[in-house]
Formats: C-alpha cells, sequence, structure tokens
C-alpha cells in the first residue's frame, strides 16, 4: 500500500494566527450601568470575569450602547467602532 495512504491526514495549522476573546457591545453596556463606568479598559474586564491575564480582547458589535463610554481593547470590529462613537464614546486599539 502507497505510504499515503498508510499515513493518516491532518489538516493545516497556521502558526501566525492571533485568536481573542470575543466581547460584545452588550456587555460593555451592562457593565458600565451597573458599575456606573465611562471608561471600561482591559482592568475592567478582568475583574468582572469576561478576560484573563493573558488573552486578547476583541469588541464585537452586538447590541446597543446608549451611554458614552471610553473603551480599550485590542481590536474592534467595524460595527463596534460605530457603536462606540456614535454614542459619543472613544475607542482605543492597544
Amino acid at each position: 500500500m502507497p505510504i499515503q495512504r498508510r499515513l493518516p491526514k491532518y489538516g493545516f495549522k497556521n502558526i501566525n494566527r492571533v485568536e481573542y476573546k470575543a466581547i460584545n457591545i452588550e456587555i460593555l453596556e451592562a457593565l458600565a450601568t451597573d458599575k456606573n463606568l465611562t471608561k471600561i479598559g482591559l482592568n475592567e474586564l478582568r475583574e468582572a470575569g469576561y478576560a484573563s491575564k493573558s488573552t486578547l480582547v476583541k469588541i464585537l458589535g452586538k447590541g446597543t450602547l446608549t451611554k458614552k463610554v471610553d473603551v480599550e481593547a485590542h481590536a474592534f470590529s467595524k460595527s463596534a467602532e460605530e457603536a462606540i462613537t456614535a454614542a459619543g464614546g472613544t475607542i482605543t486599539k492597544l
């Protein structure tokens, strides 16, 4: 039997892939209203239990934002950027 049929098949694993912890705007809205925050950074997300110390955070656009909030994260989706700036807040990419 040929060697390509004897050996098991394995897929491709990209060594340059960056994994992010996805956090939606609705979670930011809940944090801002519960704790009365105007700035949400990595420390606030870690204290609330949404991110660990070694994870990279990406903000996604599911939900609505009614308060003016300044957000710090590693990455943002386009819809999240638009929603945050439309509410009067600012974004900061780390």
